[in-house]
């Protein structure tokens, strides 16, 4: 009955058995994991790493709300504590009626309330400025599972398009004008601002200015199919002066190859019906299917996220690529020969 008695935990033994180190190992691994738990707290998808005002206001609130949940989550586990080991004579005091109700009732509530109208006044703060005459203004379209990207220039007109990255500058009001092509999707970049539908029939406006410099990851925020996890948006935020040259390389159609396999990748693509669903200006591809390619190799990423832009990487994406992204509306051109793909994703790579 003894043996059955100690098994109880669950374990097969009783705690009082362990020794010193396990305990120490416990103790170690705990902190470990805690300390864990802080690596989220930095990096390109984190909204305690801000790059903007909007950011910044969502940073302080979320450390106000830790720091308070982590003080007050201390002081009930020390009066636990108090409560179960203390002198019994002083543990009688916990019994008292004052006591429960302003710690059970007033504290909570006045806490509560304060941490409420804190957090109201703070976001009052967060809604944006209007939009004026130099406001940068860019279309996002959520699509499965890829952003189309729109840039508008002075008079609304679309100025050129990218897909699955932003690049915007710092100091300047920036528009998005959020939609969808397909089922609801999530426009979140934690750097810069909070997370924003996208509707389909809707239009959703955000408004944000960032005030530092560095490359930002987004994600799709709202469940949208089997690939939503790989639905990644990279953001570049530039200086003004690096904003205004890309802007500015971006506009112009894609440049005319100069290399044999350059121009041989150029004629499989047109060939092998590419140009159906993307388009590259300058050569005659059209497609609105599919990504905008005309400089597709001066992205950081394909897929939304998924491969650097090289060409051993394309070449795989090109042949493959449901592989890397299950359920994608892209065929694969596996039956292409190696020197066909190796031209083609050299040709794509060179489009910068």
């Amino acid at each position: 009955m003894a043996g059955c008695a100690r098994a109880q935990n669950g374990f097969g033994h009783d705690p009082a058995d362990r020794s010193p180190a396990v305990n120490v190992r416990l103790t170690v691994a705990l902190v470990f994991a805690a300390c864990g738990t802080l690596g989220g707290c930095g990096g390109v998808q984190s909204a305690l790493a801000p790059h903007g005002e909007h950011a910044s206001l969502v940073a302080g609130l979320s450390w106000t709300m830790f720091i308070g949940a982590a003080l007050i989550a201390l002081a009930v586990a020390g009066l636990t504590l108090y409560a179960m080991f203390g002198p019994p004579e002083r543990r009688a005091r916990f019994l008292d009626r004052k006591l429960i109700i302003g710690g059970g009732i007033v504290f909570p509530t006045a806490t509560l309330s304060a941490l409420l109208v804190y957090s109201l006044l703070l976001t009052q703060r967060i809604v944006p400025d209007p939009a004026g005459e130099n406001t940068l203004r860019i279309e996002v379209v959520g699509e499965q599972w890829w952003w189309r990207v729109h840039y508008l220039g002075a008079e609304g007109e679309r100025a050129f398009a990218t897909a699955n990255e932003i690049r915007i500058p710092t100091g300047r009001l920036v528009e998005f004008i959020l939609t969808t092509a397909d089922v609801i999707h999530s426009f979140w970049v934690p750097g810069l601002a909070g997370k924003l539908d996208m509707i389909p029939g809707h239009v959703n406006t955000l408004r944000l200015k960032a005030d530092k410099t560095g490359v930002l990851r987004g994600q799709c925020a709202e469940y949208c199919g089997g690939a939503h996890a790989l639905m990644a948006l990279m953001t570049v935020v530039d200086t003004p002066e690096e904003y205004a040259d890309w802007f500015d390389r971006q506009r112009e159609p894609a440049g005319e190859p100069n290399e044999a396999p350059l121009v041989r990748g150029r004629d499989l693509f047109l060939a092998s019906g590419c140009g159906g669903c993307h388009t590259i200006r300058g050569i005659g591809a059209d497609g609105v299917i599919g990504p905008d390619l005309t400089h597709v190799g001066s992205r950081r990423t394909i897929g939304a996220g998924l491969l650097p832009v090289t060409a051993n990487a394309m070449a795989d994406w090109i042949a493959s690529p449901d592989h890397f992204k299950p359920e994608v509306r892209m065929p694969p051109f596996g039956g292409l020969e190696a020197d066909d793909l190796d031209a083609l994703a050299a040709y794509l790579e060179s489009l910068k």
